[in-house]
């Protein structure tokens, strides 16, 4: 998921990162400036990535009733499932980059014979028979993907360098940290945060979305983007949302690569103001206009 093909990393080498380097995003809006306005949080309220950039509930009422009111609402089904597909690819890089640090150059029999992660009951959340199978079905087919295309890294990475150690092997072979811990508390954010990968190879933040392509997933990479800017004050400006796919039981991936820009910074922090207020003034944003029937406050926006 994290990994680039050759192609995709032309693209990003050579165009991409040029043109988002070129890019001259307004000084205010890197996340170093986090002391002084637009970024400086006004409310005292800590909300999570999340809660800022999952837009599913147009009208944020999700937010209201989870932090106001106190509601705590069971897991849908897609959010069982994205949860655990998130947790496959990370225990898959974990594991490859563990058995690296035991082997060494020995490592590739034992990367050969790495089986899925065991899955507790609790993790499928109260799914149907059916329901699970579909959902095994799929950490199988993502967990060879990605087994395979890590192994073929690894092969590369010692072919050409026979005599390279488990550190410097880790870093050419699997140049990305997957679950990235971060204290967005400079913005106003959770101390809490977890983005799933940095990569450092292609400097960017990368997220997997288990589902349809929808514009606001963007504000997650840029949330994250300000997030690192305000901690190490290193400069992000490329996102990349991986949507997987599964289609006759193989999985297919669309990237979309885009610019952090001023645009999707300014979107960020006037959604982080808006929640934190109506948190703070504890403001009913009443119904959207349009619910999704999969969201897990259903029943307490529409009791009857």
């Amino acid at each position: 998921m994290y990994f680039l093909s050759e192609e995709e990393k032309r693209l990003v080498l050579r165009r991409l990162l040029p043109q988002a380097r070129e890019t001259n995003v307004a000084p205010e809006l890197r996340g170093w400036n986090w002391h002084q306005p637009p970024l400086s949080p006004v409310y005292e309220t800590k909300l999570g990535i999340f809660e800022i950039a999952g837009k599913y509930c147009p009208s944020a009422r999700d937010v209201y009733l989870r932090r106001v009111q106190g509601l705590k609402a069971r897991p849908n089904r897609l959010m069982v499932e994205g949860g655990l597909l998130h947790r496959v690819v990370a225990d898959m890089v974990i594991a490859v980059k563990r058995a690296i640090y035991l082997e060494g150059v020995d490592c590739l029999g034992t990367l050969e014979g790495l089986g899925p992660p065991d899955v507790d009951e609790s993790e499928l959340g109260g799914l149907s028979g059916e329901q699970t199978a579909d959902l095994m079905a799929k950490v199988k087919i993502i967990w060879q993907f990605e087994r395979h295309r890590i192994i073929a890294r690894v092969q590369e990475a010692l072919a050409r360098q026979p005599a390279i150690g488990p550190d410097a092997l880790v870093a050419l072979a699997l140049p990305v940290t997957v679950e990235q811990k971060l204290d967005g508390s400079f913005l106003g954010l959770s101390s809490h945060l977890s983005a799933d990968a940095f990569a450092f190879a292609e400097p960017m933040i990368v997220d997997i979305k288990f589902g349809p392509r929808q514009p606001f997933h963007r504000l997650s990479t840029t949330g994250y983007a300000l997030v690192m800017e305000s901690i190490y004050e290193y400069p992000i400006s490329l996102g990349c949302v991986v949507y997987p796919q599964f289609k006759d039981g193989h999985l297919v991936m669309d990237r979309d690569f885009h610019n952090i820009d001023d645009e999707l910074r300014q979107w960020f922090i006037d959604e982080r103001d808006d929640r934190m207020r109506m948190v703070e003034e504890e403001l009913d944003p009443g119904l959207a206009q349009e619910c999704y029937e999969e969201c897990p406050y259903w029943q307490a926006c529409h009791p009857e």
